[in-house]
């Protein structure tokens, strides 16, 4: 009998500890979802980001994300330095300026975007970089991106800029996009998704110039086109290490879904005012060159494209090329 007690005594054991166990498992399933602020940009880089916002008004996200939509970067700067947010989606050089601003409180997890400019003519002058000797250029992006970009390759390609090629800077990428389609000038350099909006509006525009082609050319293989990135909060990451690996893999699987789907992607640009319009996001995507590269590959994706930026302007990239601390290891 004694032996008997025990091994009833042993059985109410572990079915209260199986109880226990499956009422934590409960528990845990019910507790809120981790807030994770992300502010991503308006236009090409914050494009691959909006399968998943649809996943997270759904309820289905890992996490439970807040996503702010910026429409200029210099907007997402205090966001980043001030630690309000926790993720961006910005441009690669102000990636490595706040990195530098913030004394490495700030990690490059993925590149995203790779080169989305398009040099455009109302007429067919322009077919290749020498053939705008002697031309007026208009562009946006002065002190950012664009303009380090295009000086770089005028330069490689013995044109000076300023001297042989004339570039007139506008402030907004609106406003060149609608003096080009209005005839009020006849060559400028625009990223997508205006590209592809200035060319809706005037037929007769076409793209001359493809700007990642341009680049590849004269850079080869020692760096990559890379205009888009997604920043983390370094003091974030190191707390929640498992929160960013499973936000870099549902970010992958937006940006993939985004590329093979273009037209609910571009319903979804739309919906989160990314593009202003469907229409005008499913046309401009293929050109917008998605993708998503991570870890060592982007270190060496982005490492060139750095160096050209800090020859060019040191400033532009905060002053220093950034140190291996600067990007995120899964």
């Amino acid at each position: 009998m004694k032996k008997i007690g025990i091994i009833m005594a042993m059985m109410l054991l572990a079915v209260g500890l199986l109880a226990g166990c499956g009422g934590a498992e409960e528990e845990n399933a019910n507790l809120p979802k981790q807030d994770v602020n992300i502010v991503v940009l308006k236009g090409s880089t914050g494009i691959g980001a909006v399968s998943l916002m649809d996943k997270n008004d759904k309820a289905e996200a890992s996490a439970n994300y807040n996503f702010t939509v910026a429409d200029a970067p210099d907007k997402v700067v205090a966001m980043v330095a001030n630690g309000e947010v926790d993720i961006a989606a910005v441009p690669t050089n102000l990636a490595a300026t706040l990195y530098n601003k913030t004394n490495g409180n700030v990690q490059m997890a993925a590149i995203n975007t790779l080169g989305v400019l398009y040099i455009l003519e109302n007429g067919d002058t322009i077919n290749s970089i020498a053939d705008l000797k002697g031309k007026t250029l208009y562009a946006t992006g002065q002190g950012a991106n664009p303009e380090f970009i295009i000086n770089y390759i005028l330069q490689q390609n013995g044109l000076e800029p300023g001297t042989d090629v004339q570039i007139e800077y506008k402030a907004q990428h609106d406003e060149l996009a609608t003096l080009l389609a209005t005839d009020q000038v006849a060559i400028a350099m625009l990223p997508e998704p205006n590209v592809t909006a200035a060319m809706a509006q005037n037929d007769k525009l076409r793209i001359a110039l493809n700007i990642t082609n341009e680049w590849n050319k004269v850079a080869g293989s020692d760096s990559q086109l890379a205009m888009g990135c997604v920043i983390v909060n370094k003091t974030f990451a190191e707390a929640h290490p498992d929160l960013i690996n499973s936000f870099l893999a549902e970010y992958e699987d937006s940006i993939n879904y985004v590329i093979n789907n273009v037209a609910d992607a571009g319903t979804l640009c739309e919906k989160y005012g990314i593009i202003p319009k469907a229409a005008l996001a499913q046309k401009s995507i293929p050109n917008c060159n998605l993708t998503f590269i991570a870890g060592d590959e982007m270190k060496t994706a982005i490492a060139g494209y750095y160096t050209v930026l800090f020859n060019a302007d040191p400033k532009s990239i905060g002053g220093k090329v950034p140190d291996d601390a600067f990007y995120y290891a899964q």
